[in-house]
């Protein structure tokens, strides 16, 4: 594919280091000229260019900006019919996005995470598009969503990627103060963490892991003030 790409944040970056290996023909903007710099410097078949530019030579484009700065970045520039255009702004109805793209067909909000540089990332799609698919389904796993309104709870649900990695950085830490190996303390607690969520079906995993008297059940059981504030945290987030 000819991919144009406005707006070379964190995540937008990621999408281009994750799709470049296949081979598509990728145009960037300027704005973040530090990422844009590294990505051209990676990867011969990327480019940059100035926003209309990257329009120009582009067929599908990823608008990559914040939901702040699109009217800005958007507005002055002519995108054509034939244009597909894919938002990653998953603060900015696609409704909106339409508007500021006609006559171009503003056809899904994606909202990938960093991992999708190497893949592996769940890819919310809102509503469901073979472009994106195509574009980033083979390694990555494609979360179609029909309606917008049930975009909010995945995006409340994805936000316990923090706390969770948070936890592991602290027993990290903690082992690390025990052993005076950080290298290796970070190495036994994510292989471990990662390994066993892979294993089985969470439900699962916790039941094995529940042992009256061992030491997971009684750590399990000393946080479990933490789980009713995770589940406060999770509604509040669904409402905003």
């Amino acid at each position: 594919m000819k991919i144009g790409v406005i707006g070379t944040g964190t995540i937008a970056s990621a999408v281009v280091r994750g799709i470049a290996p296949d081979g598509h023909v990728i145009t960037i903007s300027e704005r973040s000229t530090g990422r844009a710099k590294i990505l051209n410097e990676t990867f011969e078949n990327v480019s940059i260019a100035a926003n209309q530019a990257v329009l120009d030579r582009s067929d599908v484009i990823l608008i990559g900006t914040t939901g702040t700065q699109a009217d800005a970045a958007l507005t002055p520039l002519t995108f054509r019919s034939s244009h597909i255009v894919i938002s990653l702004m998953g603060d900015m109805p696609l409704s909106h996005v339409a508007k500021l793209v006609a006559p171009a067909d503003a056809q899904a909000t994606m909202i990938p995470f960093p991992v999708i540089a190497t893949g592996g990332s769940p890819v919310l799609v809102c509503p469901p598009s073979p472009v994106v698919t195509a574009l980033v389904g083979a390694r990555n796993m494609v979360v179609d969503v029909d309606d917008p309104s049930q975009m909010s709870p995945f995006l409340a649900a994805q936000a316990t990627l923090s706390p969770a990695l948070t936890l592991v950085a602290t027993a990290t830490d903690w082992l690390t103060k025990r052993t005076g190996d950080a290298d290796l303390a970070e190495a036994f607690l994510t292989t471990l963490v990662a390994n066993s969520m892979k294993a089985a079906p969470l439900a699962d995993t916790l039941t094995a892991l529940d042992t009256p008297g061992g030491y997971n059940q009684r750590l399990r059981v000393r946080l479990e003030a933490a789980y009713a504030l995770l589940l406060e945290g999770l509604d509040e987030l669904e409402q905003t």
